[in-house]
């Protein structure tokens, strides 16, 4: 089957087909170490038939068991992408070729008993802010447009060595930070649209990875999340995903990548359809990597063992800056319902952080002039800034004192917080007081639940509970588990989604 063929140039986007070179990457040539230490495969809970639409984890299941090919997963998500992507403008770089010969060679060694890793022969999308060896990655700013890395982000590197096969790019804001309310648009390839309702964003940064995969373009996506850019998206587009830990996965390919006064906001993490895929790919792509400071090997517990009677839940319905909507606080009512009497104790009880927070980060990240912005945009050749991304720049920096002694600050505020944290094993929170905004009617700045636990580092993840039926979208609730704790974020999401359904396939 030939590459896809590109969208129209009426749309100023453009997808572009990675040379295939001499067999691209030979699947033997990215078995490395990895892959030994990559997650079990695991038997699935997803009673979905229809390959677009399964989990990861069952598609893998199917693959492995010779009752669906490799080729033929791979050629019904290019498919799909084909169908759709006029519409959402999600991806935005093909590596069509590369993807069917590396589906062919995967179906080749499972004929010799082969298994290459727990996601053999998985056709999978990566957010255009990581690297990928062989495929344009712009990170959504014109300097970038054309340049093609000779090496794969390592999130990426970890899952084709556990046999998934890179479809392509999808869309995300300039440098992941400048969509402002557009949600996922840059000025290279444009505006992304909600696959539940196209008057409607999919929010951000990783607004192209939840649309996709939401509409049945990709079996999962990795994202980054700097204040709530994983996480966002998955509660617009139905989907789940998870912002682990602060140090559970290495950053080392993202643009722009780790270090630096805002290092311990940005994390990487997995969107897909269902909880089980979250756990199946975290324990893929978590690890030290010799790169990422950060990044370190700590143990990944599996979540069916956690014994839910023994957590202690905290939730609350308002972080005293935006009130929800009456169907997200009915969502939240629904998540509630589905593990009461599995825990051992529910109490409502606000940690009270998020206003200090705000008015913390919202002066640390203007204390340069935007300086840092800018230093960026230099770097990577980029002349012109998109509107969002441009926000802030050019404004007078603070005094060196002023800067420590806001530093200072928000390290008592993330002490006060695990504190707090002490008395409880999990949260439960709205992630977005609205459901996806409108293109023509954003929402309150604040109106994200998400950046508290980039302050903190905790992981936390959003699984689908409720719909806002006047408009068709989607509302997911957050699950937060303390750190390092993925294993129990997984369990009460699961429970939630067993009980809610989770994933509903859009209309698109």
């Amino acid at each position: 089957m030939p590459s896809l063929p590109p969208l129209s140039a009426s749309r100023r986007s453009f997808l572009r087909t990675a040379a295939v070179g001499t067999a691209a990457l030979a699947i033997a040539s990215r078995l490395t170490s990895t892959t030994a230490r990559a997650a079990t495969t695991t038997a699935s809970t997803d009673p979905t038939t229809d390959i677009l639409y399964m989990s990861a984890t069952k598609l893998a299941g199917l693959i492995r068991e010779k009752k669906v090919s490799a080729v033929e997963a791979t050629k019904a998500y290019l498919a799909r992408i084909n169908a759709v992507n006029g519409k959402l403008n999600a991806i935005v770089a093909l590596c069509a070729e590369r993807a069917l010969l590396e589906a062919k060679e995967a179906d080749a060694s499972l004929a010799k008993g082969k298994i290459l890793g727990p996601l053999h022969g998985v056709p999978f999308t990566i957010k255009d802010s990581l690297e990928t060896e062989g495929v344009v990655s712009t990170t959504g700013t014109v300097g970038r447009a054309n340049f093609i890395p000779g090496k794969d982000a390592t999130v990426v590197a970890r899952c084709r060595a556990a046999g998934a096969i890179l479809l392509g790019k999808s869309n995300t804001p300039e440098f992941t930070l400048g969509g402002g309310d557009r949600g996922t648009y840059n000025l290279v390839y444009g505006q992304t649209y909600n696959p539940y309702n196209l008057a409607h964003t999919p929010r951000g940064s990783s607004g192209g990875a939840g649309a996709i995969v939401a509409a049945g373009g990709s079996a999962f996506d990795i994202g980054s999340d700097f204040g709530g850019s994983i996480r966002s998206p998955a509660h617009a587009c139905g989907i789940t995903g998870i912002k682990p830990t602060l140090g559970r996965v290495s950053r080392a390919g993202h643009v722009p990548g780790y270090g630096g006064a805002w290092d311990t906001y940005q994390e990487l993490g997995p969107l897909a359809r269902r909880i089980e895929d979250l756990a199946l790919i975290t324990g893929i792509i978590h690890g030290e990597d010799f790169l990422d400071p950060l990044a370190a090997t700590l143990p990944l517990e599996d979540y069916r063992s956690v014994d839910l009677k023994k957590l202690r839940v905290a939730y609350y319905l308002d972080n005293k800056l935006v009130t929800p909507t009456p169907e997200t606080l009915e969502a939240m009512k629904a998540a509630l319902k589905a593990i009461e009497g599995s825990v051992a104790s529910i109490k409502e009880d606000f940690h009270g952080g998020d206003a200090e927070w705000n008015e913390i980060s919202g002066k640390l990240l203007r204390a340069d002039g935007g300086a840092w912005k800018q230093r960026l945009l230099t770097k990577h050749g980029s002349k012109q800034a998109s509107p969002g991304f441009a926000n802030g720049m050019g404004g007078e920096s603070i005094i060196s004192s002023d800067f420590t002694a806001m530093i200072e600050k928000r390290d008592d505020l993330r002490s006060r917080l695990l504190g707090w944290f002490e008395n409880y094993d999990v949260i439960l929170c709205p992630t977005n007081a609205f459901p996806a905004p409108a293109l023509e009617k954003p929402v309150p700045g604040k109106a994200g639940y998400t950046s508290i636990y980039n302050l903190t580092g905790w992981p936390a993840a959003v699984v689908r509970a409720g719909t806002a039926k006047a408009e068709g979208l989607p509302i997911g609730v957050q699950v937060i588990a303390r750190p390092f704790r993925e294993d129990v974020v997984f369990a009460v999401a699961a429970k939630i989604e067993a009980a809610t359904g989770g994933y509903v396939k859009p209309v698109i």
